[in-house]
């Protein structure tokens, strides 16, 4: 067996002699400035041009094109969402995937009026978010938001858009009084607006709608799954956005312009992530995969609202010239695999891909040989010999009449009320007995979320743990691993500090973070051929992220307005979690932190700031696994904030470095 290696490479973005840099150095802000944040979701760098979205386009000529940009791994949607509201990395916030292990039974104290549930929320969800904060302290990210800061300064603040990343963004006011929410004072429009489940709004933004001729309730988001023989969806979100940017434009900007009061808004765009998760042009089929017409509708219809906003600011020249505009995308995207683990066609020989799952018809659900969702949890409880229990499915014990999870066997003939052949959602408590306990007894836990999955062992077992890493180091259908720190090196894997998941968090610590294989149909553009085998619902030709492939990692970004330069191409490295310390210097904010996992101020792209900041270009390669494996992580660092490019599971005869990597 090999010693670990680490390659470096070094490489400083170069300086005109002329220019002088200071890291660090105050540069002199207007404290009153407008703030726009708009998030595309699931927006990949190359998506954008003048004809599919014109608006973003014309940011990126014009301001600040981010051209090194990147989105925190794993490239989930509530992980950038906590790194983008708090300036900090995932360590920190502890919102490692949309899915997590929370520690407790959710709504444990029947809050919202839910009973007791799963030990796997999933996050984007306003209720469990508020669960959540009730739990831990009161946030339970540990971190203070932008939005926050700027609400205490005396800002007007407000999120509009995708349910759970928006109310991320000035979380502290999820706390739950008497199990139900009171009207935040940051104005928070979402998905659930104006149902049981949403977030009040308070009597003026009401009003305000009311005057404004729209609704006080959130259309619903209409867009068909699809099945593994039914395409899904073949139009974008069209509708939902549509009373979002409406309400933003006719209501909530105008009431904020009449009050005087400078404001940060933050608009969170479904579209394209949405509707490439769900587009139906491409059934089991990896070409076009999320490159079809129904995703470059998807395109223009985040565009389209990113043009109205702006509209809007520009009829006043006073607002225009006082408001900044930062575009960014939370994550970039993938085509989903369900069966190919590489470009020639090999199919996975995963244990999971060899039953026949069926609905309760009985009905195919899954095509043969394909991967059903909760294929990690099931292959992982086969090889260890424990039971396996769905975390999200309940049932009244017949001998005792207690709570218990639902059993999953993918060998049953069909699924039934008391009987799974798959976990509902991919998640899987395996061993213990399966009981609704405050403290689970189950002895791992997986969430399944997609391009990457979260193992958790519930006790410090490190014999345990070597097991799961052998087997895993076997699977085709692996892109990387990496395990908590406290268990040392382990041949095959790298440390969870290495992509930034140690540091302050509340919540409990992943054991193991699994990414899932990428690859591309065609080398001549792999970051938009991108493929990734995922633990999702979602069929084989639909859309998904979360995997460690640059495609997913290589988020867009740019900024416009009169604190960025205009014009300027930043090669330096960037990311989600610099968003916040960019946008509190230039508003001459102090944002308290616990943790010291953070983002930086983009100073290069301030006017006045330097052309470039030192970085290093680096490597590290795991120690060789018993079956020859090894995890190989490329990144980059600008002083102390890391930024990952992308990473692999290759053989040690595939060379070393950024050559491993390849496919």
């Amino acid at each position: 067996m090999k010693k670990t290696l680490i390659y470096v490479t070094t490489v400083f973005l170069g300086l005109p002699s002329s220019v002088s840099v200071v890291v660090g150095q105050p540069i002199p802000r207007h404290p009153v400035r407008n703030i726009v944040i708009f998030v595309a979701d699931g927006l990949r760098h190359g998506s954008v041009n003048e004809v599919d979205t014109p608006t973003l386009s014309w940011i990126q000529k014009h301001g600040v094109n981010f051209t090194n940009s990147h989105s925190l791994f794993p490239t989930f949607t509530t992980a950038n969402a906590s790194a983008i509201a708090t300036g900090h990395y995932l360590g920190d916030t502890g919102d490692y995937s949309n899915t997590i292990y929370s520690g407790y039974p959710v709504f444990h104290g029947g809050d919202f009026g839910r009973t007791a549930g799963t030990y796997t929320p999933f996050v984007e969800d306003d209720p469990v978010l508020g669960d959540l904060d009730l739990h831990y302290g009161g946030n339970y990210l540990n971190e203070e938001t932008l939005l926050s800061a700027a609400r205490k300064d005396g800002f007007n603040t407000a999120v509009v858009g995708k349910l759970g990343p928006a109310a991320i963004q000035d979380v502290e006011q999820l706390n739950p009084v008497n199990g139900q929410f009171v009207t935040p004072q940051t104005v928070m429009i979402d998905d659930w607006t104006g149902t049981e489940k949403g977030i009040p709004l308070s009597t003026e933004m009401t009003t305000a709608l009311i005057a404004a001729g729209l609704p006080i309730r959130t259309p619903d988001r209409v867009q068909p799954a699809g099945t593994a023989t039914v395409a899904g969806t073949t139009y974008a979100n069209c509708g939902q956005q549509v009373f979002f940017v409406e309400a933003t434009t006719r209501a909530l900007l105008p009431m904020f312009h009449k009050s005087g009061k400078p404001f940060v808004l933050v608009y969170w765009s479904r579209d394209p992530d949405g509707t490439q998760h769900t587009q139906g042009d491409s059934l089991n089929k990896l070409s076009p995969g999320i490159n079809g017409s129904t995703s470059r509708a998807a395109l223009r219809n985040a565009d389209d609202n990113l043009k109205q906003i702006l509209e809007f600011i520009e009829k006043d020249s006073a607002l225009n010239a006082n408001t900044d505009i930062f575009v960014t995308s939370d994550h970039g995207f993938a085509t989903i695999s369900k069966n190919s683990t590489n470009a020639a066609g090999h199919s996975t020989s995963s244990i999971a891909a060899r039953s026949s799952y069926k609905d309760g018809n009985g009905e195919r659900e899954v095509a043969q040989g394909f991967l059903p969702v909760g294929f990690l949890a099931i292959d992982l409880a086969q090889e260890l010999g424990f039971k396996l229990f769905d975390p999200d499915k309940q049932m009244d014990d017949g001998a005792t009449g207690k709570r218990v999870y639902v059993p999953v066997d993918p060998a049953a003939n069909k699924p039934t009320t008391t009987l799974l052949q798959h976990p509902t959602f991919g998640n899987g408590l395996l061993g213990g007995s399966g009981a609704v306990l405050e403290q689970t007894d189950a002895r791992i836990i997986v969430t399944a979320n997609g391009g990457s999955d979260l193992v958790y062992l519930t006790m410090h077992d490190p014999e345990l743990l070597k097991r799961i890493v052998d087997f895993l180091s076997q699977q085709d259908y692996v892109g990387g691993l990496f395990v908590d720190d406290s268990y040392g090196s382990l041949p095959g894997t790298l440390p969870l500090g290495a992509i930034g998941l140690t540091g302050s968090s509340k919540l409990p610590i992943p054991s193991v973070v699994v990414a899932f294989k990428t690859f591309h149909t065609d080398p001549r553009n792999p970051l938009m051929t991108a493929v990734q085998i995922a633990d999702t619902n979602y069929q084989q030709g639909q859309g998904m992220h979360g995997s460690l492939g640059r495609d997913n990692t290589f988020n867009f970004m740019a900024a416009f307005g009169p604190d960025f330069k205009k014009s300027f191409r930043n090669g330096s490295p960037a990311g989600n979690a610099d968003i916040a310390p960019t946008i509190a210097a230039i508003l001459g904010l102090t944002i308290p932190s616990h943790g010291s996992s953070r983002g930086r101020v983009l100073e290069e792209s301030l006017h006045g700031g330097p052309l470039s900041v030192p970085s290093k270009r680096l490597s590290a390669v795991a120690e060789d696994a018993n079956h020859g494996m090894r995890t190989v992580l490329l990144y980059q660092r600008a002083g102390q904030q890391l930024y990952v490019d992308k990473g692999c599971f290759e053989t040690a005869a595939g060379g070393t470095g950024e050559a491993l990597c390849q496919e």
